[in-house]
């Protein structure tokens, strides 16, 4: 029978804290025993890592590689070179697990791992990135015994995986509400760092919600300073109650080590993505169909609001739900089904959990209104891509004083590889880096096609239309990257 877990809230710290500045202070104290309230803490922590402890497993993956017997060994083999985590793992640690040459018909390099039981009949959850491209899978339990695991399914844009032993009655871990979770709270982190099998370190949660960086296409991160390794990945991050509220995934570090700032999926979303992968093998997410970027200061003035809130809607791709719905580049994406977008990333995973075919509400602001527009989610398959021929002349650049930019028309060699139609846009041939434009962002080589709403086919059309924003001293421009298309927006006097 599990003990009932005591909950630690911030005043057992603050009592911990008072007890030790006491204890410098007075001989006295130091040499009592310790308050109750100290004892009930520990005892806690300890029952933390008592529940969840059974259910973490140690996690190896294989590879095999063909090698000639007279062949050199490279340094690192490229199975870990394109390791999409080699700088959270560090070249060192995958070296040791190398073999050279004439050492059998092949090399086997190997990865390491953490996972968490969540079926008593051998269901484990771990990171995609543990047990992806892998021809052998092997999961140590907690009683030591080894099994050969099989991939039941992998999401590699979440970064979430599901395998499974053949074994019965196994310890399991609880998967908790991550969307309770508050900054502050104390979570413990466990797994196999280095091999060092049920490793638990503590920490609190530093932030929740974090996006942008840069690991995976769906981020929606806790951060943590519990202490995170290398071979973490995969592992529980749990709270005071034994609950699983993250798997941990990876650490931001210069060395490769713990640096006090790790990132764990939240177990809310993990779960979701589990059972889709157990039912059908694989995870169907929703599709809008909108290229969207954050909002900023200036580009919330440039489109007359006072905050910077929601997603800004960049590009919408022809024949999506989006385009059918009516949404069009400008609009600024407030609420979806009624929850409030807290920018693109948020966006982009509130559409991605929503199953293919349901509808759902965009609460939209154009033109200085809010309204409210329906949408029908389709499956996202793959990226749509726009295509049109175009071809265009060229003449000599011209420089924009107002914005420290030379501009063009567009070259029709340009305008063909950026599927530009003839004459649309302006091409930024080169730009000050002290000049209003490199402020707002531009780069060489971008197509300004949009100034404040207003398209702009010539250099005088452009003129005029930064001479009208001079008037309001903000500007936007909307503006093509590549195939990509973007808002910027600026001050300007």
């Amino acid at each position: 029978m599990t003990r009932c877990l005591y909950r630690a809230k911030p005043l057992l710290f603050l009592s911990f804290l008072a007890i030790i500045s006491l204890s410098l202070i007075s001989p006295v104290i130091s040499s009592a025993s310790a308050p109750a309230v100290l004892k009930q803490m520990n005892e806690a922590f300890v029952q933390v890592a008592e529940k969840v402890k059974p259910a973490v497993v140690n996690i190896s993956s294989m590879k095999k590689e063909a090698i000639s017997s007279n062949e050199g060994a490279p340094d690192l083999e490229p199975f870990f070179k394109n390791h999409p985590f080699k700088d959270f793992f560090g070249d060192e640690f995958f070296k040791r697990f190398k073999k050279g040459p004439g050492e059998g018909k092949g090399i086997h390099p190997q990865g390491m791992g953490s996972g968490v039981i969540i079926s008593a009949d051998g269901l484990i959850l771990t990171n995609a990135h543990v047990v992806k491209d892998s021809d052998e899978i092997t999961v140590t339990i907690s009683d030591k015994r080894s099994f050969k695991a099989k991939v039941i399914g992998i999401d590699t844009e979440s970064d979430i995986a599901v395998i499974k032993i053949d074994a019965k009655g196994l310890p399991t871990a609880n998967l908790g509400d991550s969307g309770k979770l508050q900054v502050g709270e104390i979570v413990f982190a466990i797994g196999n760092p280095f091999g060092l099998n049920r490793t638990v370190t503590m920490g609190i949660v530093s932030a929740t919600g974090r996006t942008n960086v840069g690991i995976i296409d769906y981020e929606d991160f806790i951060q943590t300073d519990a202490a995170i390794n290398p071979g973490n990945s995969g592992g529980p991050l749990v709270n005071i109650d034994g609950d699983v509220i993250g798997i941990n995934t990876a650490i931001a570090s210069r060395s490769g080590g713990y640096q006090g700032i790790g990132f764990a999926i939240p177990s809310s979303s993990a779960k979701l993505i589990m059972n889709d992968l157990i039912k059908n093998g694989k995870v169907k997410r929703g599709l809008l169909g909108v290229n969207i970027q954050d909002m900023t200061e200036s580009l919330a003035k440039s489109f007359g609001r006072n905050d910077a809130e929601g997603a800004l809607v960049s590009q919408v791709i022809e024949g999506s739900p989006a385009e059918k719905a009516g949404i069009k580049a400008g609009d600024i994406i407030l609420k979806f089904n009624n929850e409030p977008v807290k920018g693109a990333a948020n966006l982009k995973n509130l559409v991605g959990k929503e199953k293919p075919g349901t509808s759902a509400t965009l609460t939209i602001y154009r033109d200085k209104k809010t309204m409210e527009v329906p949408v029908k989610i389709a499956e996202r398959t793959q990226k749509a891509v726009a295509s049109s021929g175009a071809t265009g002349g060229a003449s000599a650049a011209e420089t924009s004083n107002d914005l420290g930019i030379q501009i063009e028309p567009v070259p029709g060699a340009v305008a063909s590889k950026m599927d530009l139609k003839e004459g649309q846009g302006i091409l930024v041939k080169d730009i000050s880096s002290d000049g209003v434009g490199a402020r707002m962002g531009l780069h060489s080589g971008d197509v300004i096609l949009e100034v404040d709403g207003t398209t702009v086919s010539t250099v005088d059309s452009f003129t005029k239309a930064v001479s009208e924003a001079k008037k309001n001293k903000v500007i936007r421009l909307k503006v093509q990257r590549g195939t990509a298309k973007i808002f910027l927006a600026g001050t300007i006097d």
